[in-house]
């Protein structure tokens, strides 16, 4: 009875997780298309998943970083909240500069990034079960980027360092959270308050002066747009919580799974509420990616369970 009334649970957080991801991705991009300013879409996710989860974890009881202790988990955090600056970054910039569906496909070579960082880094080897699904993977990607209609180099990097830094991210928490206690939602909010150290600098010189010559030009609908920014930044904060919470119920490995399926939710939600043609040999190359990651799941089950990874 405790099995299955988890398994519902983990089933609804997934469920939960899905959909606010797929409308974080679709309400993004529709306000990125009003609104070209990748860095301060950014800088909004991050003050709202730092200011919003305040009072939520308050209310909860979560308890705080301990004083004794914050100095330290602060230093071994901090290159983890710059790695999910960066990474938020460059995942703004690709779904602005290319369609949502293609810009997660090539998101789904996460799995690639991360054995080759393994390999150069810790010299460690893959198997050939591995090396088969990465090799699916690649292959759906460049299909994908063959046949995509709506091509952009920028969005193409962006996407790939996106998933690049995902992977170092994984690498980095495997070294620096194997032995944490922090709670998985208070973690989520000392990151994103972290990340935004690098960022507000950066935001001032790049975007802030624009963003406020633009707002005084009066461009676009200035409500709707408002709404679109606000939603965003507050469905970012929500589909975190619930990654965050679904891989606190479940083994790294499992959450690789349901990760991938929520990349394949993502991709099909956003051609189907934001219409973006596709080709068949386009389905064909994000259909060959998503497998590819599924497949490199299945290899990893297999093998010894890793330690803690940060959702992604």
């Amino acid at each position: 009875m405790r099995v299955r009334s988890e398994t519902l649970i983990v089933s609804a957080l997934c469920a939960a997780w899905y959909a606010l991801s797929s409308a974080s991705n679709v309400v993004g991009k529709l306000a990125l298309n009003d609104f070209p300013f990748p860095l301060t879409m950014t800088l909004v996710q991050l003050v709202a998943t730092t200011t919003l989860s305040a009072p939520a974890l308050a209310a909860f009881g979560v308890p705080q970083i301990y004083a004794s202790s914050r100095a330290p988990r602060l230093r071994a955090l901090l290159p983890l909240a710059i790695a999910k600056f960066l990474t938020t970054v460059f995942s703004q910039l690709s779904i602005w500069k290319v369609p949502v569906s293609y810009a997660h496909t090539v998101k789904a070579t996460t799995p690639l990034w991360t054995a080759g960082m393994a390999w150069a880094i810790f010299k460690e080897r893959v198997s050939r079960g591995v090396c088969g699904a990465l090799a699916l993977i690649a292959s759906g990607v460049v299909l994908a980027s063959a046949t995509e209609l709506h091509f952009d180099a920028v969005g193409l990097a962006a996407a790939l360092a996106a998933a690049a830094l995902l992977s170092l991210q994984h690498l980095l928490s495997k070294r620096l959270l194997q032995n944490t206690t922090v709670h998985h939602l208070r973690l989520l909010q000392t990151l994103s308050a972290l990340a935004l150290i690098p960022l507000l600098p950066v935001w001032l010189v790049a975007e802030g002066r624009a963003v406020w010559m633009w707002r005084g030009s009066g461009s676009g609908d200035g409500l709707r747009l408002s709404i679109l920014v606000a939603a965003d930044g507050v469905l970012a904060w929500l589909q975190a919580i619930a990654a965050f919470t679904v891989l606190s119920h479940v083994s790294p490995l499992t959450y690789g799974v349901a990760s991938a399926a929520k990349r394949a939710v993502v991709v099909l939600g956003s051609l189907l509420l934001l219409r973006n043609p596709a080709p068949p040999l386009n389905l064909l190359g994000m259909a060959l990616a998503v497998l590819g990651v599924f497949a490199y799941n299945r290899v990893k089950i297999r093998k010894s369970q890793p330690p803690t990874l940060l959702p992604v």
